[in-house]
């Protein structure tokens, strides 16, 4: 049966979109141990034509900083002429923003034909599910079908994909990947990925195939000892940073301030480098000290698929990671007062954040923390790297999504994090205009906890809006 006939009259993107918000939905509802398997999704990919089998794959699993590795590597590949695929999640303001071609978000009219295609096939092995007392495809897995198929049809030469949670029984796990990237590794999800370092990184490196090379950021001694063993296992190359190469971030010579770009001076093996250890020197379009470990997982990147036969020119290097910016990144919206949103989500990227912001919490008064988190996060611990460092605080909750911790939840937190005073605020955007109300035109304004707070917060955080702004006065 052709693809033609398994299609349905194409639905607009709006009755698309709420079919699939039908669908159970993980990233809104706390799944339960046991949840997750690869068979649901391959049955939904067989039944759109296996178009996961039709794209080489860069996999990229990891606690913190895989988005930004996928956008890092893709504007690499992209700089040297490729077409390019990239699937991220979670999504900011629009949901297109999770499948890109060419560094340009899915548009309408591709979106609404994917699903034209796959609305059937769920709805086919929905009934089957039903009849066994199983479940259909979920939320994630759907749209995951769709980017497959978006990518095969736009006939990409490769396509950058983020895990949603976890690696080894991850839906993008399905894919059959030519090289596999594992970013920072720290406690997240614990009841679900493990409870420890080495149990979430045994999840995580569920992405290492037999015989695919690897390229690891992962700096816990558990969790490279898990890397190691795993790829030992599956006779899978390894590459680990800190080991087999290394980065030292440092300021760029354009700007100043601590949201001033960095460069990344990345030493690479002789392996990839010629005849020696080489240095190079990479400017970030991305703003944190800790987006250039990120950055060296990128160009190590690049440098294996050199060695599988790609054309990747050092300026395509270049380019590739000057020009990556990614939504609510420490990304500065508004200047007077200045204002940065940040999607910190967990204990690691909170620190991050903090650490960037330091000198500018040093010299800008007042600063005012707008804050919200999901309530399986470890928001007390996340609280504790804000005490002391904030003038104000103001707690809210996002609407969009119910595992948002509740406002009496966060204040409690606040108080064993030892932070005083605390307001709070019925919505994000409301929020952040009263935090931008107390800052006043000299101070700081930051919002971090969750891509939902990042998402909600409107336009309520728009001044000035500049991203890479010099934020050092």
């Amino acid at each position: 049966m052709t693809e033609r006939r398994r299609s349905r009259a194409r639905p607009s993107r709006a009755e698309a979109l709420a079919w699939l918000d039908r669908r159970l939905n993980y990233e809104r509802v706390r799944p339960a141990a046991g949840t997750f398997a690869l068979a649901r999704v391959r049955r939904l990919l067989e039944a759109v034509g296996s178009p996961h089998e039709k794209v080489p794959v860069v996999h990229v699993a990891g606690t913190k900083g895989k988005g930004s590795t996928v956008a890092m590597i893709a504007s690499v590949l992209e700089a040297a002429g490729y077409r390019v695929g990239r699937y991220l999640s979670p999504h900011v303001h629009r949901i297109e923003e999770r499948i890109g071609v060419g560094g340009v978000p899915i548009d309408a009219a591709a979106l609404t034909a994917a699903f034209a295609t796959v609305m059937p096939a769920v709805e086919a092995l929905d009934r089957v599910a039903a009849e066994r007392d199983a479940r259909g495809p979920t939320w994630f897995e759907v749209l995951t079908a769709v980017a497959f198929l978006h990518f095969a049809r736009s006939h990409v030469d490769l396509a950058v994909l983020e895990t949603g949670l976890g690696g080894r029984l991850d839906a993008t796990n399905v894919a059959l990947p030519i090289l596999s990237v594992i970013t920072s590794i720290s406690l997240d999800h614990m009841a679900l990925l493990g409870g420890t370092i080495a149990e979430i990184a045994r999840e995580k490196a569920g992405i290492i195939k037999r015989g695919v090379p690897v390229v690891s950021g992962a700096a816990h001694p558990s969790a490279r000892r898990v890397i190691r063993e795993v790829a030992a296992r599956r006779r899978a190359p390894l590459l680990e940073l800190g080991r087999d190469f290394r980065v030292t971030p440092t300021a760029s010579s354009r700007g100043r301030g601590p949201l001033a770009r960095r460069t990344a001076t990345v030493t690479l093996p002789r392996s990839l480098g010629g005849e020696g250890e080489r240095e190079s020197r990479y400017e970030i379009g991305m703003l944190g000290r800790h987006q250039a470990d990120n950055a060296a997982l990128a160009v190590v990147a690049a440098r294996r698929l050199v060695a599988m036969g790609y054309r990747i020119p050092e300026r395509a290097v270049v380019a590739g990671l000057r020009r990556t910016i990614l939504p609510a990144r420490i990304e500065v919206v508004s200047r007077r007062p200045l204002v940065v949103v940040d999607a910190a989500h967990n204990v690691a990227s909170m620190q991050a954040l903090v650490e960037t912001l330091g000198p500018l919490l040093d010299a800008r008064r007042p600063r005012v923390l707008v804050f919200a988190a999901s309530g399986d996060k470890q928001i007390e611990r996340m609280l504790r790297l804000a005490a002391g460092r904030f003038d104000r605080v103001i707690v809210t909750r996002y609407e969009t999504n119910p595992r948002a911790a509740t406002v009496e939840r966060l204040r409690a937190a606040c108080r064993k994090a030892g932070i005083e005073p605390v307001e709070t605020a019925s919505s994000p955007a409301a929020a952040v205009v009263r935090g931008r109300l107390l800052a006043g035109s000299g101070g700081l304004v930051c919002v971090a906890g969750s891509f939902f707070l990042a998402a909600e917060i409107g336009q309520g955080g728009k001044g000035d809006g500049q991203r890479g702004i010099d934020a050092s006065g």
